[in-house]
Parts: C-alpha cells; structure tokens; sequence
C-alpha cells in the first residue's frame, strides 16, 4: 500500500525515513584523477560510459571474468568506502570436460578494489562442492585510450595506435598508445598465484585445479602510466607490499583531515549522518596531482568525470566548507593564482587577470583539439575569487595570506572592470572568444540553459543578475580586506563602485510588472524575464534593495518554483522547463544552500529552514544519504514520493557534499570576523532539529564548542569551551547585513 506524503519533513520523526534508496546504476572509486567506473557487476564494456580514467584517459575500456567461458551470477556488491569495494559472485550451471556439469552455486568467487596510485585487485575463487574441479578462469581486457570527452559523448575509439606485449616471466601485461606525440600505457600485473597465467587474443587465462575446499587467489594492479618510460614504473616491489604502503599513508592522511575539521553531533540521525558523508566525501575528492603542500590541497569537482581542477567549483566549495576546514580554501587560492591568465588567449577564452575553468590532461587537450589547457571560459570565479579570498579572512583573521594573494586579487579587480565588463555599460557580461568555446559561462552553463519567456535561446553577450551581484559583494569585501592590511584610499573607491552598481542593478533589473529579478540581460541589454533560480544569488549577494526582497523571496517559493526538493533551476510554468534536463528545471543542493544564505541574510529564517529540510529530506532517499550533483524537479507529493536521480549526475560531487555546511552554517547563523576577534552567532533552528553540538570549531586562533538548542520555542546558544579565549561572541547577524539592509546607501 503506497502511502502519500505531504510536504512534512523526515527531521520530524526517524521512523519516518523512506526505505528507497536511489543511487545511481553502476560502481564508481576513486582516488585524485584516478577513476574506475564499472557496471554493477564490476565489468567494463567498451560501448559504455565505464572504464578506468587517469588524467582524462580511459586506460581499461574491457573488463570481464568468465569462468568455463560462462558469466559468474552476481550475489552482491558493497562499497568498502570511496576508493574500494568488494563483489562477490557464484557460478551457473557449468559444463566441465569430460565431468558431470556443477551446479550452480558450488563455487564463490570475490573481487575486491581499491584504487590508490594505481589500481589494486584482490581476486579468491573458492571450491564449495564435494569433488576436485579443473576450472578455466578467464579474464578479458583491453585498452582503447579513449578521451574522456568522447567517451561522454559515447564516441568509443582510439584515434592513435595501440601494440601489446606479453612478458610471461613476468606475469605483465603492457598495452601501449600513441597519438603523434601523445603517448599512454597501461601495464597490467599479476601477483601471486599457484598457476601460471597465460596470454591470447586480448585474453588472460588461468587454468585452476582446486581440491574440495580449496580457494586460489591472486593479487594484481593496474597501473596507468602517462607520458614516461614503461620500465619506470616496475618497481621491485610486490603488489602485496606496494597496496600495504599505500593503504598506510592514505590512513595516516585521512586521520589527519578528520582530526583538523569540525565535528557536530545531533540526536537527528539524518543529520548526524548527512554531515559525517559530507567530511568524508571532501577528503575523498582530494586531488592529489594538485597538492600545494601536505596539508594544503584542494577537492577535485565530482567523481566520475570532473575529477579534475574546476575554478568556479572549488571556489564555491571553500566557501562552503569554511564551517569544517577554513583553511581548506587556501589550497584553492594558492593553485588558482598560479594558474591566473597573464596575456590573452582567445582560442582559451583567457584574459589577463582572469581565473581558470577547467584543466584537462587527455589527448584532446594535449593535442589542442579542445581548449582546457586550461581553459577559461568563466565569467563568475574571477570573481568568486575575491569573494573566498575575504571570508578565509574573516575567519582566520591572517594578514599574511592577503599579503601573499595580494597581487592576484588586483588582477581579479582590474579583470572585473575590463574585460568582465565587455562594453563599459556598468554590468558584467559574458561571450567566448573561442571558436569552441563555451556558450553560457555562469554556474549555469549548458548550453541550453538561458531561455527567453518563449524558450528560445538568449542571445550574446549575456550578463546573468548573479554575476552583477557577486561583483558588489566582491567589491564591498576587498575593501574591508584591503583595509585590514593598510591601503588608504582604494576602500573607498570600490565602496563607492559597489553602492553604485546596487543602484543601477535596482533600475535595471528589477521588473516591476512581475515584482522579480530578471533572469539577465541579452546581448541587446534588454531584461530577460524568465523566472529562474538565479536572483536565490542575489539574496545572497546582498545586491537587491531591502524593499524588494520580500517579493523575490515569496516567489521562489511559488508552486512552480518551489518542488518540495528544494528550487527548482527553472520554473514549471516555462515552455523549456523539463525536469529532468540539467538545468532547465532539476534541483541542484549548493544552488539551493546558497539561496537558503541569501534568505537568512534579509531575516527570512523560515523560509531558509524550509529548504535545508527539504534538502536534507532528499539526502535521507540518497545512497549514503549522500547528496548528488542534482536530482530531478518533479513535484514532491505530486509527482513522486522521493527524489530521482538525474542520469548523470556526479556522485559525490564537492559542492553537493558542501552544500550540508553551508546549509548547517545558515542555521546555526555564524559569522565569524577574526580580524577583530569576534564571531557573530544568530542561531534558527529548523522544525524538527532541538539541538547541534559543534566541536573543534576554528575561528582566528581559537578552538570552540560551541551547542545550539531550543528554549521556550527559540533558538539559543552556549559556549562550551574556548581555547584560546580572547575571542568576544555577539548575538545577532553581522554588521555587514546591516549594510545591505539599507536602501539607497549612497557613500
């Protein structure tokens, strides 16, 4: 019996949770660049979007064991964490020459993975009948090389030429590539075992005479090998001491994340649970082919296919995380500046001053075939830039990373006012210079993402109402930071841009007849009044005049806005809404944690609380209670009765997983100014959440615990320890919503 759900939360009561579980339809580990992606019984088939990715290549595009040259029956798969996973399986019916057939279910046979520097798999076979059994395992494999765009874009073919050479010596298997001067490997290693392996036709087989009881089993590796000399890569080490090393370090550097982020505890399961995945899957995403030192590093994207160095997303996800690690960010900022444009590269879309987008390593890139080397099409990360830069201030309160970064966040300034601003009109607008560049360069940039009220497509150049306001906040910031450390008479000047840009923002954007933001201006500067998710942002940013946040936030909340999930990217009653298209109507977690901001900031806390349940209903339905990149918009009670999967979305993706902590930071209402050794606590609980610890809380210098609970039906907050002390707590929201709850500033 189905039965139905209102727009109730699953907070209210544990027993409550759905026992549906979605999650997507195959296997993904990871570890840094290195992905393996199988079907849910651990194969790869070539015409698939499966295969094990190093550096945007895949380098197995087949994988499959056979026993007696039939399929083994799947009996389960589970999850050994982010990198592993183990997969047990027992035989059909099989035909033994000259033997009676054996039934099915006689035999077990376990595979387990872990992916570190290279790929580790354990395989055991185990004889459960009652006769001894000569067996033919068979394991098939191969190497296409494949880019990672075209293997999502279902394009299945090398575009160079492969050789392979078997040394039975040394039980290896090396596949070789080269496309022009692009050349890849992959060297296959087989590790103990009681037979030897034999090589034909793309096949390795091994012929197993088991005793009644008796279990074979062998371990092997993977390694990818990029651009070097094959022989570098054969270490004398066995697989078996090469996966112990690695499983050591990556402990110790796991124990080491744990320890530095803050802990909350709640007796909301869901919660606690939500949280806890979150920590884990940032640490998991960590990139390490980026590494700025050993403790400062940065999360790639998402897992499978932006597990890579995003600008834009591991901004948003540094702010997001500043709850659990603040000086996460510092890794972001430091790699970015280093990779910050210094001359103009159209065929890049790059421009002096401005931050990168996305770099790629496969042979797409390598060969100039696509311009991620990296590429720059982005119009909000120079700007989101400044936007980190400032809140890592204030919350370490450090001047010597503002000194250090300094000379960057210039460039970000002097980015903004040149080339952000394409025709000197006050606003910031976006056009690929790249004859393949990218269309739409926002957070929302699918091609088809930016529609008139009729569903055609906005026209270029395209300035988005989000970007006018990460520029005003950006500007307000910078000139608090630049303050800090001495600057004299540039505070001013980008006070006084800011308050200027607000003013014009109101007179241009604002649309009277439909008492909302418009979604951006086309490229004859001309209001687009499709209602979208985009003026969230606004609220965020601080840039919509007090008197008219009331209307925007009622109508994000209207029905065809407002799912149930969360907001939708587009509304239901546009004739381009679909809800399960990327971002024409889905319903994305960090979009929404960054509105639930927003409203909090202008005092509408119910509002904010409303959506961080929802969000983290979904959560409950997820696998893990992980969040994933986005989910469907379908209407929730109406529709459906738990959330859907969007087909490819990435899971975990890092400002999915951040988007717990931006929204837990939102309703705890902390605001910390380390500068001035204050931290600023208005707390909200939602309905269903009465009390949150949080421990080894960084702020400046100190450490706090810091517990939030319900008194008489208000929300109130203890210190349960400092140390240091020396930091003064005030109740309330911080100075600077003050400042945009002012009409008209004028400076």
């Amino acid at each position: 019996m189905m039965v139905e759900r209102g727009e109730h939360s699953f907070l209210d009561n544990e027993q409550t949770l759905p026992g549906i579980r979605v999650g997507p339809p195959c296997l993904t580990i990871y570890r840094g660049s290195l992905v393996l992606v199988t079907d849910s019984e651990g194969a790869i088939e070539p015409a698939a979007e499966q295969g094990l990715f190093f550096r945007d290549t895949r380098f197995v595009s087949t994988l499959r064991y056979l026993i007696n040259g039939e399929r083994w029956l799947k009996v389960q798969s589970s999850p050994l964490g982010a990198n592993a996973h183990r997969l047990y399986f027992t035989n059909p019916e099989l035909r033994i020459a000259d033997e009676p057939p054996l039934p099915t279910r006689a035999l077990t046979f376990q595979i387990e993975r872990e992916v570190g520097d290279c790929l580790y798999e354990e395989v055991r076979l185990t004889n459960y009948s009652n006769r001894r059994l000569s067996l033919r395992l068979r394991l098939i494999i191969d190497a296409d090389f494949a880019d990672l765009f075209d293997v999502r874009n279902n394009r299945y073919f090398s575009r160079g030429v492969r050789d392979s050479y078997w040394d039975g010596r040394r039980r290896e298997l090396t596949i070789f590539y080269q496309s022009h001067e692009f050349r890849r490997a992959l060297v296959y290693q087989i590790g103990n075992g009681s037979s030897d392996p034999h090589f034909s036709n793309g096949q390795i087989l091994f012929v197993l005479d088991l005793k009644p009881g008796e279990t074979w089993r062998t371990e092997n590796l993977f390694i990818p090998v990029c651009d070097t000399d094959v022989a570098e890569t054969r270490r004398p080490v066995a697989p078996e001491a090469r996966r112990s090393a690695f499983i050591k370090e990556q402990a110790e550097q796991q124990q080491d994340w744990r320890a530095s982020t803050t802990k909350l505890h709640s007796p909301v399961y869901l919660l606690n649970s939500c949280f806890a995945q979150a920590v884990e899957d940032i640490w998991s995403l960590r990139i390490h082919e980026h590494d700025v030192s050993s403790d400062l590093w940065l999360p790639a994207a998402g897992v499978p296919w932006f597990a890579t160095l995003f600008g834009r997303d591991s901004l948003i996800v540094s702010f997001q995380c500043m709850l659990v690690s603040p000086y996460l960010a510092l890794g972001a900022l430091i790699k970015l500046a280093e990779l910050q444009a210094r001359e103009l590269d159209p065929y890049r879309d790059a421009e002096p001053g401005k931050i990168m987008h996305e770099v790629r390593y496969g042979e797409l890139a390598e060969r100039r075939m696509i311009p991620h080397t990296p590429y720059y099409g982005t119009a909000d990360a120079t700007i989101l830039y400044l936007i980190v830069l400032s809140e890592l201030f204030r919350w370490t309160g450090e001047k010597s990373i503002i000194e250090r970064l300094r000379d960057t966040a210039q460039r970000c300034l002097e980015w903004i006012d040149s080339f952000g601003d394409r025709d000197g009109d006050g606003f910031q607008e976006y056009q690929t210079r790249s004859p393949v560049g990218y269309y739409n360069q926002g957070w929302k940039d699918a091609a088809d993402a930016l529609v008139y009220p009729d569903g055609s497509l906005v026209k270029l150049p395209i300035g988005t109402c989000e970007l006018q306001g990460y520029v005003y906040d950006a500007k307000l910031r910078m000139a608090e930071v630049f303050e800090a450390i001495g600057e004299k008479s540039l505070p001013d000047k980008l006070r006084r841009q800011a308050f200027e840009l607000r003013d014009r923002f109101d007179r241009v954007f604002w649309l009277e007849d439909t008492q909302f933001i418009a979604f951006c201006l086309d490229g004859d500067k001309q209001p687009v009044a499709t209602v979208s998710s985009n003026p969230g942002h606004c609220l965020w940013s601080g840039i919509v005049m007090p008197s008219r946040a009331s209307a925007v936030a009622a109508r994000l909340f209207k029905e065809d806005m407002w799912s149930g999930w969360g907001v939708r990217t587009l509304s239901a009653d546009h004739p381009a809404y679909n809800p399960i298209e990327y971002q024409r109507g889905s319903i994305w977690p960090h979009d929404n944690g960054i509105i639930a901001a927003g409203l909090a900031a202008y005092g509408f806390r119910d509002l904010a609380n409303r959506i961080s349940n929802a969000i983290f209903d979904a959560a409950a339905s997820f696998e893990h209670f992980r969040l994933p990149e986005l989910f469907a918009g379908f209407s929730r009670g109406k529709d459906t009765y738990y959330p859907v999967q969007y087909l490819q979305a990435n899971i975990p993706q890092a400002w999915a997983s951040g988007s717990v902590f931006h929204l837990v930071r939102t309703m705890l209402g902390i605001h910390p100014d380390a500068a001035r050794s204050k931290l600023y606590i208005d707390p909200a609980l939602p309905e269903g959440i009465d009390d949150i610890t949080l421990t080894n809380l960084r702020v400046g210098q100190s450490r706090l615990s810091l517990r939030f609970f319900k008194r008489a039906g208000k929300s109130v907050f203890e210190v349960l320890s400092m140390e240091p002390g020396g930091l003064t707590i005030e109740t309330g929201p911080p100075p600077w919503f003050a400042v945009n709850m002012q009409e008209n500033r004028t400076f």
